[in-house]
């Protein structure tokens, strides 16, 4: 046999190889489920896998009421950041939007639009703005919003609505959603918050690091000081990555992650999250720089986790 050293990366875990997207579970627009499981939606993430998740809806009901454009619209949005909560839930985040008005542009401000989904279709968004417009508005519950010319819209709680950082759980009645997974990323290490392996081999990893592969993360218990806290991970893919060959250290920059204090089902909440970025390393360290939402003033600060690290 080929030595460890001089090999082709190849996965050594009985995940699937199949790298096409495939649905997992669909829900009707009554949230009810029609295909798949929220089992195997649930297996897949705690393998790692990329989520995206397909919507119907029809434009003057969704994007230009009152409009006599009733075409449906069929969206596909991908969500960079998953969370798997008491190892069997699963919601995904969207960290790379910003609010557009399809097909004609963009929205009325700037801002993220860290919409979340949830395994049964209750949904949410944060949105912090980004165009520096002065918001001195209090923290907390604000009214509940009926859209009268939107009756497919229910929202179910309203924060922060006259800050920097309003956020809304909502219910959108979708004709459709479905849940679709890409699970071709295969775990190579696991270790505890001080870097003791747990499963895997760090050797493993470097291989798949030094041809190029992509790497990924989940890390246990990230959002846990956001406030009273369920058992979590959360997934996010890294960019570089640093091999200290003399400290046998592995380090690397992610995504952008946005934290939320996780429940079930997940859902924004006043002071209850905030974004930024993560340095991970292989001995359990995470070096954080996150933004507070409803200032954008940024922080530095440390913390260690149980760490699980997957390749592609």
């Amino acid at each position: 046999m080929v030595s460890v050293e001089r090999r082709t990366f190849h996965s050594t875990t009985t995940v699937s190889m199949n790298s096409k997207w495939q649905s997992v579970l669909t829900l009707d627009a009554g949230r009810q489920r029609v295909d798949g499981s929220e089992t195997a939606l649930a297996d897949a993430i705690r393998r790692g896998a990329d989520l995206r998740i397909y919507t119907e809806f029809l434009h003057n009901e969704h994007i230009e009421t009152g409009s006599s454009n009733d075409e449906l619209v069929k969206e596909v949005s991908e969500f960079r950041v998953t969370y798997l909560v008491d190892d069997r839930w699963v919601a995904g985040i969207m960290t790379l939007r910003q609010p557009i008005l399809p097909p004609a542009g963009f929205g009325p401000r700037p801002s993220m639009s860290f919409f979340m989904y949830n395994q049964d279709g209750q949904q949410a968004i944060a949105r912090p703005l980004l165009d520096g417009t002065p918001a001195e508005g209090k923290k907390g519950p604000s009214p509940i919003v009926d859209i009268d010319d939107m009756p497919k819209f229910h929202q179910l709680e309203n924060w922060d609505e006259d800050t920097n950082a309003p956020s809304q759980n909502f219910v959108y009645d979708f004709e459709q959603y479905r849940y679709c997974v890409r699970d071709d990323w295969h775990e190579l290490l696991h270790h505890d918050d001080q870097g003791n392996v747990l499963s895997g081999t760090f050797k493993e990893l470097m291989i798949a690091f030094e041809q190029g592969c992509e790497t990924k993360v989940a890390i246990q218990g990230l959002s846990g000081d956001l406030g009273e806290s369920m058992n979590h991970e959360v997934i996010v893919q890294t960019g570089p990555g640093y091999f200290n060959t003399g400290q046998n250290l592995f380090s690397a920059g992610t995504h952008p992650v946005v934290r939320v204090c996780p429940a079930i089902p997940m859902r924004y909440l006043s002071n209850a999250w905030d974004f930024g970025w993560l340095m991970v390393r292989t001995d359990g360290f995470v070096a954080r720089l996150l933004v507070d939402p409803y200032t954008l003033a940024f922080s530095k600060s440390e913390a260690r986790h149980t760490m699980r690290w997957f390749a592609r």
